[in-house]
């Protein structure tokens, strides 16, 4: 016999044999003889069955997952044949490495080599599927800092049966994505860029926030809110104060974008913040079978069901489908309105400041001399004091206290700029 790619010889045990094996069980299969030298030659080990021990042991409890269904041994006086079938289960590694190039190993030629990041996902997306959130995670060693302490903020308990339940670690008691995002090493951020005016051009300042997606949520919303301008308005005698965003379309706004991005890229979720509007970019399109204006009916098809279920049980989510309907009732009154655009790699929630959008003309709304005058105006380019006061039978104080009403109502607004009484037109 002679070393091929699938006969492999070694003179005796060393450890490293557990790395031959994991490179075959992840590749293809394979039959190694220990006890015999590099050409083939015979080498008898000086104890089989001492040695047979030491293999299946080192075997068992060196890799993972679990391979020994996949290996098998024979042994005799002249040496130990051990035959490796290709796993179910990939990556398999070595226990004390982890699911790292370093740990995980595959066949090229007749050598067995570290495999590459790529290779790693590859085999986790063959053997786990597409669903990234359920798929084993490529860093084991996670904490949970912030995760702990949302859970305990919502007085939900939070240990390993609840990590297995809400699929945080996978029946085969490793972490997955799911585990990654919510631990204190999630590798994905959310960059905030806000600018001066109305269109791109010169910054006012960045603002990138990283680790668990819990952290994320809370640190987004609170730069959300320092943005988040108090503006007053007169109308009559009244001064009314809002908001430019309303606080529950920015938070939902936040969470929509946590809760439905592709997490299978490494890009940030982007959100640009200009004077009259506020943007919400995240990688992944809507997923198929649903288009824009379904959203605002409110149908929904998580991408991310695991990650929705934990913000759910947390109560940060009521149900799916909800939120940009909320968002929508409050804008129900004003021109602008919250727009979605999503193309096949991406999706951008767009919500109008609400202290620069201009509020709908409510005819229908306005009291009956309003609804005369407005009448008026569509037959008329211009209204007067005076004319107001011929049309509604009033005198001169009554028709300027309900042209001022109008006014500040937004239904029309003031002819030219200079003094005296130069007439109103429809807004």
């Amino acid at each position: 016999m002679r070393e091929s790619g699938n006969i492999e010889f070694k003179r005796e045990y060393t450890p490293d044999i557990k790395k031959e094996v994991v490179a075959f069980a992840n590749t293809n299969g394979v039959t190694i003889y220990v006890g015999r030298d590099d050409d083939g030659s015979a080498y008898p080990p000086g104890d089989v069955n001492g040695t047979l021990t030491q293999l299946t042991n080192s075997i068992r409890d060196g890799i993972l997952p679990d391979v020994t269904m996949f290996v098998g041994y024979e042994a005799d006086e002249s040496g130990i044949a051990i035959t490796v079938r290709e796993g179910t289960n990939k990556p398999y590694y070595l226990t004390d490495k982890g699911i790292r190039p370093s740990g995980v190993y595959v066949r090229q030629g007749a050598s067995s080599v570290p495999a590459s990041f790529d290779q790693i996902r590859e085999m986790i997306k063959l053997t786990d599927g597409d669903k990234f959130e359920a798929a084993r995670s490529l860093i084991q060693e996670l904490t949970f800092r912030d995760a702990a302490e949302e859970f305990s903020r919502c007085n939900v308990a939070f240990g390993e049966s609840q990590m297995r339940t809400l699929g945080i670690i996978g029946a085969d008691g490793l972490y997955t994505n799911l585990g990654l995002l919510l631990s204190d090493q999630c590798a994905h951020t959310v960059k905030f860029a806000v600018f001066n005016r109305t269109k791109k051009g010169e910054f006012k300042t960045r603002k990138e926030i990283e680790g668990s997606v819990f952290r994320q949520m809370r640190s987004a919303f609170d730069f959300l809110s320092l943005s988040n301008n108090l503006a007053a308005s007169l109308f009559g005698l009244d001064r009314v104060e809002q908001y430019d965003y309303p606080e529950i379309a920015l938070r939902e706004a936040i969470l929509n974008a946590l809760i439905h991005r592709d997490y299978g890229f490494s890009g940030s979720i982007i959100v640009n913040i200009y004077d009259d509007r506020i943007e919400f970019v995240s990688l992944g399109g809507l997923m198929p079978g649903l288009r824009t204006e379904d959203l605002f009916l409110g149908i929904s098809q998580p991408r991310n069901e695991n990650l929705a279920n934990v913000f759910y049980r947390l109560k940060h989510i009521e149900a799916y489908g909800t939120g940009l309907r909320l968002i929508m009732q409050f804008y129900e009154n004003l021109e602008a309105k919250p727009e979605i655009t999503a193309t096949h790699g991406a999706f951008m929630l767009t919500l109008p400041n609400m202290n620069y959008a201009r509020p709908l003309r409510a005819a229908h709304q306005a009291k009956p001399q309003h609804k005369v005058l407005l009448d008026y105006l569509r037959s008329n380019t211009f209204i007067t004091n005076e004319i107001a006061q011929e049309v509604l039978s009033v005198k001169q104080t009554r028709a300027y206290t309900i042209i001022r009403e109008m006014v500040n109502e937004g239904m029309i607004v003031k002819r030219g700029s200079g003094k005296g009484d130069n007439g109103y037109i429809l807004a």
